[in-house]
């Protein structure tokens, strides 16, 4: 699955070095269902927690690049089930 791909290149995990984020797999969920959806922050639901939260920690791992990580790693997989196609570029 995707997340068994990358669960261990996230920090925050059993051992590594600082503190153990129990929730990792809901701040990428609720990452992803953000830009999905296409809406504000503000509007992210509260299933996943505060969204100032949400987006400061998303902010902190694109700075340490943890998201650029996450991208090369799951870009590598020559299967290309990950792969966005934008309609913004796309024309039909």
């Amino acid at each position: 699955s995707q997340w068994e791909q990358i669960r261990d290149l996230l920090p925050g995990r059993e051992g590594h070095v600082g503190g153990t984020a129990a929730d990792n797999r809901l701040f990428v969920e609720a990452v992803l269902y953000r830009y999905r959806a296409g809406i504000p922050w503000r509007d992210l639901p509260p299933r996943f927690g505060d969204w100032k939260n949400v987006h400061r920690r998303l902010r902190r791992w694109c700075e340490s690049g943890v998201i650029e990580r996450i991208f090369r790693h799951l870009a590598a997989d020559h299967d290309n089930a990950y792969m966005m196609i934008d309609s913004t570029i796309v024309r039909a």
